[in-house]
C-alpha cells in the first residue's frame, strides 16, 4: 500500500493532523493500534447501556480554529458547557460552587472570606490577560531563539502586543507562571476550600506538590481552556469524548483520508536517512515519504524510528524525559446521584461540574504527594469526581448514571502486578472519602473500572501512564519541548514528524 502521508495513531491529535494533511491534497492513511478511533479520547460501553469517557473526560483546549475549519459542529460535535464549573463540599455541610457567573462566585466565596471574594475577580482578570497575551504561541510551532526566522514574526508580534497591553500586570503574571502554585494561591487568598480548589488545576496529572516550582504554569495552562469563546470554561461532549474523535475522523474521511483500525505500527522504516514508510505488527507495510506520529517523542523516536538514528544529544534528552504519572482513573456506573448535605436528590448545580473531594486544603495536598513520593497510597487522596450523565442522559439507562474519578497522588513506580492486589481496596478508600460528604455514595456504585498508570499505558499507549506525553516542567516547555532544538515537530529523520501536543484530560 502506498500513500503520500502516514499518521501513526488515531487519537484526537493524530486525527486533526490527518484531516489537515488530506485537506492539503495528500493521500493520507491513519494507522490505529486499537479497534476504535480516538486514542485516549473515546467513549466505550463498559457495561450494558453505560457509555463512559474512559480516559479523557472534559474538553477545553481544543482550538476554536480547529472546530471552525473542520466544521466539527456540523459533524455532530455538541459541547455541553459546565456551569457551575466546580463544587467543593465540606464535611461540615458547607460547600463552594465556582463557575463563569461572577455574581455566583462572589456570593459563594464570601461565605468563607469577604476579602477573597473581593480579590477573586482581580485574580481572574490577571489570568485572562496573561492567557490572551500568550495564546498566539498555541497556534504556531514554538519559536526557537537559536534559529528565529521570518515565519516566527507574526506569532511573536502578537505575543509582544499582548505583553505590552498587560503593563503593570506583567511582573505578577510572570511570577504566577514561575512560582509554585502554593506561593501564588497563599499570596492571593486566605480561605480554604478556595485555595485547595484552585490548586487542583496546578496539580492535575503532574508529579508535583503545590510547593513544587513550575506548578504555577500548570495552573495557568488550564485557564487557557474555553468553550464557545468563554475563557476558563470547560465542557462535556454530548455522547462522551468519543463523539469529539468521531467528528474529527469524519472530517478527515471527508477530506479523503483513510483510517485503519487494528493496525499496530511496529516500526518506522528509514532508508538513507529518509522515511520510506512503516512496518505493521502483522507483517504488512505502508509506503510514504512522510510519517507523522501522534505517539509521544520517546515512543516515536527511541522506539519506532530507532535510537541509533538520533544525534547523541537528542537521544540522551529523550531518555531523560519525565513520564512519571501520579493518577488513577476510576470509571463508574451509579444507581443514583450522590446527595450532599443541604441539597436535594435531583440533578443540581453541584452535579454539573468537577466535584473536589478528599485532600481539602493545601497541607493535605502536600501530604498526599509526600505519601506517593514515599511509595505509599495516600490516606486522603486528591479526588476529582465528574458525573457527565447529569447533563447528558444518553450516556446511561434511565435511573442510572456514569461517573469518572481522577485520583492522585499515587506511587509512579508500582508495576501492574503490585496494582493487581491494590486496585479495589484503594477504590474503596476513595469511595469512603466521598461518603464523608455524600453519605451512601459507596453503596450507589454498581460497576467500577480502576485504571492505574500501567493500565493507562497498556490500553492507551501513554508512556508511564502520563497524560501530558511527558511532564510539563518549566525546562520542557515551548522551545525546550521535547528537547532544545527540536521543538518544531520535526525530527532528525527526514520525513518524520510529531503531531503530539499536550494532554488527554482535555480535548487537544
Amino acid at each position: 500500500m502506498r500513500a503520500d502521508a502516514i499518521v501513526i495513531g488515531a487519537g484526537h491529535n493524530g486525527l486533526v493532523a490527518a484531516a489537515y494533511l488530506a485537506r492539503a491534497g495528500l493521500a493520507t492513511v491513519v494507522l490505529e493500534r486499537r479497534e476504535i478511533v480516538g486514542g485516549a479520547c473515546v467513549t466505550e460501553e463498559l457495561w450494558p447501556g453505560h457509555r463512559v469517557s474512559r480516559a479523557a473526560y472534559v474538553a477545553g483546549l481544543l482550538r476554536p480554529a480547529v472546530i471552525r475549519e473542520l466544521a466539527l459542529e456540523r459533524r455532530g460535535l455538541v459541547l455541553l458547557r459546565r456551569d457551575p464549573s466546580s463544587f467543593t463540599p465540606l464535611a461540615d455541610g458547607r460547600g463552594l460552587l465556582l463557575g463563569p457567573d461572577a455574581a455566583l462566585c462572589e456570593r459563594e466565596i464570601a461565605r468563607f472570606s469577604r476579602r477573597d471574594a473581593a480579590r477573586y475577580p482581580q485574580y481572574e482578570r490577571l489570568l485572562d490577560r496573561a492567557a490572551r497575551a500568550f495564546e498566539p504561541l498555541l497556534d504556531a510551532p514554538p519559536p526557537d531563539p537559536a534559529s528565529l526566522a521570518w515565519r516566527d514574526v507574526p506569532a511573536l508580534a502578537r505575543v509582544a502586543r499582548g505583553v505590552a497591553a498587560m503593563r503593570g500586570d506583567l511582573a505578577r503574571a510572570v511570577r504566577l507562571l514561575l512560582a509554585p502554585a502554593r506561593d501564588t494561591l497563599a499570596e492571593w487568598f486566605e480561605s480554604e476550600p478556595l485555595r485547595a480548589t484552585l490548586a487542583t488545576d496546578a496539580l492535575i496529572g503532574a508529579w508535583a506538590a503545590p510547593s513544587t516550582p513550575g506548578t504555577g504554569y500548570v495552573l495557568f495552562h488550564h485557564v487557557m481552556g474555553e468553550t464557545g469563546g468563554a475563557r476558563g470554561v470547560w465542557a462535556y461532549v454530548q455522547g462522551g469524548m468519543g463523539a469529539l474523535s468521531d467528528a474529527i475522523a469524519d472530517a478527515a474521511r471527508a477530506a479523503g483520508a483513510t483510517i485503519a483500525t487494528s493496525a499496530e505500527v511496529a516500526s518506522i522504516e528509514v532508508d538513507g536517512g529518509r522515511v520510506r514508510g512503516v512496518a505493521l505488527a502483522d507483517g504488512r507495510s505502508v509506503e510514504a515519504p512522510l510519517v507523522v506520529s501522534s505517539a509521544d517523542p520517546q515512543r516515536t523516536l527511541l522506539g519506532l524510528a530507532g535510537a541509533a538514528r538520533l544525534p547523541d544529544e537528542l537521544r540522551d534528552a529523550l531518555r531523560a524525559l519525565d513520564f512519571r504519572s501520579p493518577v488513577v482513573k476510576i470509571n463508574l456506573a451509579l444507581d443514583r446521584l450522590p446527595r450532599f448535605a443541604g441539597r436535594g436528590d435531583a440533578p443540581g448545580p453541584e452535579h454539573r461540574g468537577t466535584i473536589h473531594l478528599g485532600a481539602a486544603d493545601l497541607d493535605a495536598l502536600e501530604r498526599c504527594f509526600a505519601d506517593a513520593a514515599a511509595g505509599r497510597l495516600p490516606e486522603r487522596p486528591m479526588i476529582e469526581l465528574t458525573i457527565p450523565s447529569a447533563l447528558d442522559a444518553s450516556l446511561a439507562p434511565p435511573g442510572r448514571f456514569v461517573a469518572s474519578m481522577f485520583v492522585q497522588h499515587l506511587p509512579h513506580d508500582w508495576d501492574a502486578s503490585r496494582w493487581d492486589g491494590a486496585r479495589d481496596a484503594f477504590a474503596d478508600r476513595v469511595f469512603a472519602c466521598v461518603d464523608e460528604v455524600a453519605p451512601g455514595f459507596s453503596s450507589s456504585v454498581v460497576h467500577r473500572e480502576v485504571l492505574a498508570p500501567p493500565d493507562l499505558e497498556r490500553v492507551f499507549g501513554l508512556t508511564g501512564g502520563n497524560i501530558f506525553h511527558g511532564a510539563m516542567a518549566l525546562s520542557r516547555l515551548l522551545f525546550l519541548r521535547p528537547a532544545p532544538g527540536w521543538s518544531r515537530y520535526r525530527t532528525p529523520v527526514a520525513g518524520c514528524g510529531c503531531a503530539a501536543r499536550e494532554r488527554i484530560r482535555v480535548a487537544a
